[in-house]
């Protein structure tokens, strides 16, 4: 019923600077927040940083004054502004969206939580 498509990630040097972007589709009645995630290898997928429907904004602490994330609600786009890369950022970033969607059985609206495929950052020293 919704899909997220990721998309954005590449090999940057450290210091460099990505965006990353990430587009919800489908019977979407509305977007509550969505998130970027990341996982590198061997270590556990985190939370990066999250937007709320109201436009409020949360970073983890080793992003924060580098990265930001900015939401388009009129188009269920999300983006996520990376600068002065580090290495430590290296990961595959997942976009994760909350929500509610009209199901073709009718009202009231269903529960959503989905993942992007997921797009790889490399960043070398």
């Amino acid at each position: 019923q919704v899909q997220l498509v990721d998309s954005g990630g590449g090999l940057v040097q450290a210091g460099g600077s990505l965006t990353l972007s990430c587009a919800a589709s489908g019977n979407i009645f509305t977007i509550n927040g969505m998130r970027w995630y990341r996982q590198a290898p061997g270590k556990q997928r985190e939370l990066v940083a999250a937007v709320n429907s109201g436009g409020g904004t949360d970073y983890a602490d080793s992003v924060k004054g580098r990265f930001t994330i900015s939401r388009l609600n009129a188009m269920n786009t999300v983006y996520l502004q990376m600068n002065n890369l580090k290495p430590e950022d290296t990961a595959v970033y997942y976009c994760n969206a909350l929500g509610y969607y009209n199901s073709d059985l009718g009202p009231p609206p269903r529960p959503f939580d989905i993942w992007g495929q997921g797009t790889q950052v490399t960043v070398s020293s």
